[in-house]
């Protein structure tokens, strides 16, 4: 087995030599730069199309250069999240052309300035969003994305900070009105945002959190949340027999029948929030059949229902209110408040694993299977665990590549993956 983890290593070595034309950089280290005749270029994560696991490849690229009001970015570490995901499986709405660099935020270090940009030097430690291309050594995004990191937080906690802990405080604050005494219902506990939800909840007095995970996660999540529920049990009739009227604030990742379920457990003045649609995720590649069910299975909404029972249904894209309705005023802000509670030690991203560019793949598998406990990262300096690759490789690979084996007809979609 390490033999072939080993020779997998050598394969991905390879590969990128060919790629690139010359023999590759040693390690992780050093500026992370390459040159191909006059054209300086960068390691990156590419997804080539639409699909399974092997659309993705480590290959090199030119490297940006920021244009004005950009600040040129040299990655330290990335997060990964569910969206990145979907975006592999092409099951978004109107989906960028490929190939293309995946990737919403990252953290590193100002490595240049464009025309224009102010309040920040060369050597300022950053986190920012971008909007794609954040999977690679060096990125360049509009400095209204970027951000300041504290002297203490770690560049793989900058890189957790972001995506997660922006979506639930707007959430939680901006559109729940979270207050004291309230209650909340959120789903997938132990990943990245139901831990972000759990800790900002914690900063606010007499918040009863209800959270629905993996049996095999309450042990580590267990402090976390007030009550934690089996995500495969009935979890309405567990809420409602510890509280009887319900739920103050429901925020949903999965769709389907949990809209109907999270509904039906508001209080009067209940906000529901649909911020994901996990559930519509069932295989390493889209599925109609997946994407159907969930959306039958989604609730009708009744206007007139809402007004007499009166709730409040609403949705949050952190992406679409960044990138298409420039609200990055706003989300600025957000952060702001979010590392003063930083700073005072009252928030922390929860890292749940680091990987390395080479490992991308075995990354998203652990996505894909649920089972991670807060926030994955690649650590762009990280060199890869050749057994490790090999053995999550084995499973990870299907995809339109992958051979039919007898026996198999029924599982060529592959089997559901845990929450």
């Amino acid at each position: 087995m390490a033999k072939e983890g080993v020779e997998k290593a050598e394969e991905t070595e390879q590969m990128i030599e060919k790629e690139a034309g010359k023999e590759p950089a040693e390690g992780g280290g050093g500026d992370g730069s390459h040159r191909l005749g006059d054209a300086q270029e960068m390691r990156a994560v590419v997804l080539a199309g639409f699909g399974g696991l092997n659309k993705l490849r480590l290959s090199r690229k030119a490297m940006p250069e920021p244009q004005d009001g950009e600040l040129k970015i040299r990655v330290k570490a990335c997060g990964l999240n569910f969206i990145d995901l979907m975006v592999r499986q092409g099951n978004i709405d109107n989906p960028p052309k490929t190939p293309l660099v995946p990737g919403f935020e990252c953290s590193g270090i100002v490595e240049a300035l464009g025309d224009s940009v102010k309040g920040y030097e060369i050597g300022d430690r950053v986190m920012a969003f971008v909007n794609y291309n954040a999977w690679a050594e060096v990125v360049c995004t509009p400095v209204e994305f970027v951000y300041k990191i504290p002297d203490d937080m770690s560049f793989s906690e900058a890189a957790a900070f972001p995506m997660n802990f922006v979506t639930a405080y707007v959430m939680l604050f901006e559109v729940a009105n979270l207050r004291e005494g309230m209650s909340v219902l959120v789903h997938s506990a132990g990943g990245g945002v139901g831990q972000a939800v759990a800790q900002l909840c914690s900063t606010v007095p007499n918040v009863t959190v209800f959270g629905t995970a993996s049996t095999f996660k309450h042990e580590a999540i267990k402090d976390s949340v007030t009550h934690l529920f089996d995500r495969n049990a009935d979890y309405v009739q567990e809420v409602k027999r510890i509280s009887a009227e319900g739920v103050d604030i429901v925020l949903d990742c999965l769709c389907g029948d949990n809209t109907g379920k999270g509904l039906s457990l508001l209080k009067p003045l209940g906000t529901y929030i649909l911020y994901g649609s996990s559930n519509m995720v069932t295989g390493e590649t889209k599925s109609f059949f997946s994407f159907a069910k969930s959306w039958w299975q989604v609730e009708k909404v009744n206007p007139i229902k809402l007004f007499e029972e009166n709730k409040v249904i609403a949705g949050f894209s952190l992406l679409n209110l960044l990138f298409k309705q420039g609200r990055a005023g706003l989300i600025r802000g957000v952060v702001e408040k979010l590392i003063g509670l930083y700073n005072q030690k009252k928030i922390k991203p929860v890292v749940d694993s680091l990987w390395a560019l080479e490992e991308v793949k075995e990354a998203m598998q652990r996505i894909h299977d649920r089972g991670n406990i807060g926030k994955l990262i690649l650590d762009v300096e990280k060199t890869p665990t050749p057994l490790m690759a090999n053995d999550s490789t084995e499973t990870s690979e299907a995809g339109e590549e992958e051979e039919d084996h007898e026996g198999d007809s029924e599982n060529k979609e592959r089997m559901p993956f845990i929450q």
